[in-house]
Order: C-alpha cells, then structure tokens, then sequence
C-alpha cells in the first residue's frame, strides 16, 4: 500500500474517512451536486433495483429459500446497542489496524462477490482500482467475470486478497494458487460453504444461471492447467464450445461434493502467506480450524446465500472469538450495510469486518465510481460514528461500548 499516505485525506493516523461527509455537503452548496448514489442504507437497494435488469439485481439481492438467514442477519445487528461515552477526546480518530503484519488504513475489505460483469461492464477490475484508491483491501472471487491476472493490474499498488472456490481437481487448484501468489495476492481466502449452490428463487425464478454460458468462469477458462486438460478430454478448446467448458469448470467447483478438513493440507502446502477459511458458523468448526493451523477464519453464511433457516452471524461471533480469538485472527462478514454494523462487529470480536452487497448495488447504480462511493459512505459512517461513541481508534471497539437489548418491534431495516 506504498501510495496511500499520498491521498489527501491522509494523515499520521491514516486516512480521514469521515471527511467524505463535508465533501457531499461542500458539492452540494457550491455546485448544486447531489451524490450520485444514495447515502441511505434503507433505500440503496431500492435504487439499484431501479436500475439494474431484473436477473441482476435478483442475483445479487436474493437469497436462500424464504431468505430468513437474511433476516437473522440485519435482526442480529438490530439487537445490540452501542452505548455512547461523553468528554472523551475522538476529535480525531485512527481507523488504522493490522492484518498479519501489514497496516491497513482501515477494518473494512471489499467482500469476495462474482459475477460482477452482470452488474456493470465495470466489473471487478474496476472495483479493485477503486478499492486501491480509497486504501482498502480487494478481495477477488473464484467466480469473476476478469482473469486473475487483470485484477492484478488493475488493483496495482494496491493490497488484493484472493478468495478460492475449491475445484477438486488438486492440479487446478495448485495453479489457481500459483497464479494468484505470483499476481501478488498476499492472502488466501478458502470458501467452504459453497461446494454446492443452494435453492435460491429468485434465480429459480427466472431460470438464471450466469455460469452455464460462460459468465463467472474466466479464472476457469484461462488456467493453464484447466485449459490443458479440456482439450486432452475434449480434443477441442474450451472458446470452441463454451457450453461443455462452463460445464465441465462448474462440475470441479460447485460439484456437490465436499472437501474435509484433512484436505487442507494441499493448500497449505501450495500457498505460504496466511490462509483463512470463509464460511465459520460453529465454535467447534473454528476450534478445528486452529488445529488444521490456518491463520485466520470469517464467521460468514454467505450473507444468507446457502442455508436457508441458519443463525445470524453476528449471532455467534461473541462466542467465535471468545473461543479462538487469541489463536487466529476472526473476521466478518454477513448483513453488514452501516458504519454502525462495523463497529458493533469490532465490539463483539471481530479485527475485521467485509462488506459486500452495498459496494455490488453501488456498482449497478454508478458504475465503479458507485461502488467506491457505497464503500466511502460505510467509512465515513464508521469513522463519524466512532468519534460520537467516544471511541478513538479501532482497539477501543469492545465490549463495554455495546449492550444486547432486545425490542419487540425492532425488526430489520435492511438486507
């Protein structure tokens, strides 16, 4: 991240997110500017659904069965308060914090999320030239629309995390490694709850599946080693007919057959930075996951994407990082939409928190500049939020900040 304190809202406790809010209001008065995509968490999916086709916005806005992991999501949040300190001196706040030795500008990263091309031509290359503009980690998804290599490019100075969708195929799997350790993604994220797509209705519905054309299968599609091997099979290449070659990457990734913990061990031979794993609900899960000697897990249900009926992550984060918190590092992601979200995560036990369908309707609104923007608007919340609370810098986010009160009537505001 060698370009980041150049940005001019750096400074010695990193960058100043929460001047993005005098920025709108300075636009505003001078030049008559409104934001280009809406600063309300309640209406910004309601925006994107304006404007993106109906697959799309139904891709990436629905979810498992009757989306009551959802719900459990946004409710979890919905029952803890925080609990504001007075005459504390946050007039100035530091966000800065470190993932396995390195410092970034914030606890936020870019969520892993495919597909990105059918949201906007912008895709995931343009995503990640953003995220590298405002200082926060990329993470790049096994279901791209772009090659590992083009992210790559496009992220440049930037700091880019590489999330695996786990082919079963052990040589595909050591190459997509390879390529990612040799583009310069410095962690690996292992996704373990997707070996198989869930009952989603809102794709049902409308009989879309992007990755049977070709869409979502580039990382696929231009591996060497993958490549090779369809045409031994097929005695053809994959461009000659996409349909068998979707066919043949899906069969590998989403096969239906899932990995075990045993079978960690090729990845950790084929990758040497820190190894993560996506998708931890159980505190036995993450009590195994320090076994296997991963470095750190994401207590996540794919943001209600796969079990219909399965616990709020928030929910079982507390116990999570009770349990293995000082053996690995606990990340989160999950119903995530305010700078509040963050914070509460940060209290209940989390060193980092990702964010994901508020950057994907951004992007379908405005493009990259809109994915950047719902990002920046999550920043600049947490980082106002932060100093209301009288909480300075990211340590400080803990447990006496934070109450569970459950109301009756305090029901989701969001997915």
């Amino acid at each position: 991240m060698q370009k980041v304190h150049e940005h001019p809202e750096a400074g010695d406790g990193g960058r100043k997110y929460g001047a993005f809010q005098t920025e709108i209001y300075k636009a505003g008065a001078l030049q008559n500017k409104q934001p280009s995509i809406t600063t309300d968490p309640n209406k910004l999916q309601q925006h994107a659904k304006e404007v993106m086709s109906i697959r799309s916005y139904h891709y990436v806005a629905g979810g498992a069965g009757e989306r009551a992991t959802m719900d459990a999501n946004r409710l979890a949040f919905r029952q803890w308060k925080m609990i504001p300190r007075m005459l504390r001196q946050t007039t100035h706040r530091d966000l800065t914090t470190e993932f396995f030795g390195e410092k970034h500008e914030s606890p936020i990263l870019f969520a892993p999320i495919g597909v990105q091309s059918i949201f906007h031509p912008d895709k995931e290359t343009g995503v990640a030239e953003m995220a590298t503009e405002i200082g926060v980690p990329y993470c790049m998804s096994t279901a791209a629309t772009s090659t590992i290599e083009e992210v790559a490019k496009a992220s440049g100075s930037g700091t880019r995390w590489y999330q695996l969708y786990w082919p079963h195929d052990d040589e595909v799997t050591i190459s997509l490694l390879g390529r990612a350790k040799a583009a310069g993604f410095k962690v690996l994220i292992v996704t373990l709850d997707t070996w198989a797509l869930a009952w989603r209705p809102a794709d049902l519905d409308y009989a879309y599946a992007p990755f049977s054309t070709g869409t979502g299968n580039q990382v696929g599609f231009s591996d060497p080693v993958f490549r090779r091997k369809f045409k031994e099979k097929h005695n053809k290449e994959i461009e000659d007919d996409v349909i068998l070659g979707s066919h043949e990457w899906q069969q590998d990734v989403f096969s239906g057959k899932a990995h075990t913990w045993d079978q960690l061990e090729i990845i950790k031979k084929n990758w040497d930075g820190p190894i993560v794993l996506k998708g931890i609900q159980h505190v036995e899960d993450a009590k195994l996951a320090v076994e296997a000697g991963v470095h750190g897990i994401i207590v996540s249900n794919h943001g209600g994407r796969q079990l219909d009926g399965a616990i709020g992550s928030l929910e079982v984060l507390p116990e999570i990082a009770e349990a293995v918190g000082d053996k690995l590092t606990v990340f989160f992601d999950s119903g995530v939409r305010t700078g509040v979200d963050v914070i509460k995560a940060l209290c209940l036990g989390a060193k980092g928190v990702l964010v994901g369908r508020p950057f994907v309707y951004g992007l379908g609104i405005g493009g990259k500049q809109g994915a950047r923007d719902a990002v920046r608007g999550i920043l600049a919340d947490l980082d106002q939020s932060m100093g209301l609370s009288g909480i300075r810098t990211i340590k400080e986010c803990n447990r006496d900040m934070i109450r569970r009160v459950q109301y009756g009537g305090d029901v989701k505001s969001c997915y």
